[in-house]
Parts: structure tokens; sequence; C-alpha cells
């Protein structure tokens, strides 16, 4: 569910555009425009035109194709309109006309009785609902804000996490200079698409490709480094928790047991990096993204050197090199 209320009005203010844009507008009934939308799917209401209200899904937007419209273009030659009376009785978030299409007098005068507002496009139906449903996988989907930077690197998202002043924008930084880019700094907005997929952007569109350097002030990273350098939402593929170096804690060294941070329901892979003077953190996180895309690509390399060391035991070398060391010194 969408943090905040969605209103008809906000569906017609959406910034959509390219094979994304719903071409509305609103043609009657503007006083329901503040009527909320609390359910992200499409209802076409024939049967519900036709007299049958039983299982009526009225808290829906109505979507009114050719079929639709030209059974309300009967209604109107027959005078037969208790249905639409009944039929805007329901609270029904709004009605949408595809292929521009017009409805009857009697539809548009009831719609401005109950207040219900009635939106026309000029795409047609399937395309309409196709892109209806594609915006509202975005407005209704669960999302969190955090403390982070989201960079992409090889193609791979990578959420850079870490107490404050443990150098992740920083880190950032240097990756952008070595040709990756910055997606968002500071404040992150992850967001669950589809069930299984986590998309991150920042929180606030305006400022999300800055970054803040202490000692240097606010950058403008699509400025100093171009368009290229940045983008605007990226999905959350790998958890890199940054933290200080800690010589009492004992740090995976092989790979081989994977760690998962549960995000919004997803489970993401996490690794732990310590921090400590001299340590290459870019390099490093660099190797990680070009090592998880071979894990999605089915390459494992933890696991194919723990079976290379367990071929080698079973070949009978390593007991040969064990007993063949002269120890007579």
């Amino acid at each position: 569910m969408a943090d905040k209320r969605f209103t008809v009005l906000d569906l017609l203010d959406l910034e959509l555009s390219g094979h994304d844009a719903l071409h509305l507008k609103c043609i009657a009934g503007r006083r329901g425009l503040p009527r909320a939308i609390t359910v992200p799917e499409i209802n076409r209401p024939g049967l519900a035109l036709s007299g049958f209200y039983e299982s009526f899904a009225s808290n829906r937007i109505q979507l009114f194709g050719r079929g639709e419209t030209a059974y309300l273009n009967r209604l109107h030659k027959e005078n037969s309109f208790d249905t639409i009376k009944t039929f805007f009785n329901s609270p029904i978030p709004c009605c949408i006309f595809t292929y521009n299409l017009e409805p009857t007098e009697e539809f548009r005068e009831e719609a401005e009785k109950s207040a219900c507002p009635l939106l026309q496009s000029d795409l047609t139906s399937t395309e309409f609902s196709n892109r209806l449903v594609r915006a509202f996988s975005n407005v209704f989907a669960p999302r969190k804000t955090l403390h982070g930077v989201l960079v992409e690197v090889y193609g791979i998202g990578i959420f850079l996490t870490g107490h404050s002043g443990v150098g992740k924008s920083e880190t950032a930084l240097e990756l952008v200079e070595r040709g990756h880019r910055l997606v968002a700094d500071d404040v992150v907005e992850p967001r669950c698409v589809n069930g299984n997929i986590i998309l991150g952007r920042g929180a606030n569109t305006l400022i999300s490709h800055h970054m803040e350097i202490r000692g240097l002030g606010i950058i403008n990273i699509s400025q100093l480094y171009g368009v290229g350098a940045i983008r605007d939402q990226k999905e959350v593929q790998m958890i890199v928790q940054l933290e200080d170096w800690d010589s009492s804690k004992a740090y995976d060294r092989l790979g081989t047991d994977q760690k998962y941070k549960e995000l919004l329901g997803v489970k993401i892979p996490v690794i732990e990096i310590p921090v400590r003077p001299g340590r290459n953190l870019p390099i490093i996180i660099e190797a990680a993204a070009m090592n998880e895309r071979l894990k999605n690509m089915g390459y494992n390399s933890a696991k194919d050197f723990n079976q290379n060391v367990l071929k080698w035991i079973e070949s009978g070398e390593a007991q040969a090199a064990y007993y063949g060391n002269d120890d007579s010194y």
C-alpha cells in the first residue's frame, strides 16, 4: 500500500512519459477528483450495467471500453437508466473511457450528481490496462527509507551501508570516478515491486544525485561527471556493510557461507567489508560486483575452490606432498 493517500487527482498528475504515459483527462465529475484510490486493480463493469451487482468490485477503477460504451448507448436508446443510477450508488473511485469514447448524457449527468470523476484516454483498453498496472505497481509498492548510498557497479545495484563517517560517500565517489554510476546518496528509498524485486532510488529525487563529502561539502555528480555517471533508480542486488576493522572478529575469508538480509520481504545477499587504512574499498566492491554477476550466471568461486580442494585431497597428491617432506633436519 502506498505511504500516503492516493487520489484520482494524483492519478491525473502522474509524471509518466513515452510508453508509460496514460494520456488521461477529466471530462466530468471534477468535484470527485479528491476521491481515494485504495485498490490497485481494474474492473470491467459490463455485468453491473446489465443489473447484476452481486460481487461487484465497486472499490476498483471502472474501465469502459468499446463493449461497455456500446451497452450504454443501447440503454440510452431504450431509455433505461435504472441500472446507471444503481451503478453510481456504489463508492466508485472513478470511471475511465478508453479509445477517446464518450459517455452518454445520462451517464454523464449521474456522474456529476454523485461527484464521480469521468476520465478519458486515447489508448486502447488493453494498452491502457497494461500501463495502469505498471504505474500502480510503483505507486502502491511497499517502501521504506534507509540511510546509505546506492550505486551501480558493473550492472549490479549495490547498497552501501554503515555508521555515519565510515566512508560510504567517499567510496561511492571513487566508484563514480572509476566509471560506475550513482543512484542516490544519504537517503535511499527502496520499494518492493512485483513481490520479489527491490528497486531503489533517492527519497528526494531533486537532491539524490548530490553528494556530501566531509571537508569538501556538497557536490553535484551529474554536473561534475556528466549524466552518464548517474541513474534514477536501480534494483538492489547486493548490500555491502562497511564497518570499522575489529581485530577480535572473525571475518569470512572463503565466502562459502553467504549471508542475507531481508528487505521488504526479499532476501538480499550481504557482505561485510572491514574498513582500515590502506584497504582499497572501491576495488574490493568492484570484485564483489563481478563475483555476484558470476553467481547469477551459475558460477560460484568459493564452491569451485572447495570442490578443487576436495579433488586434490582425494587424488592422493596431498598425502604424497605431506609424507614426502624431509623432516630429518
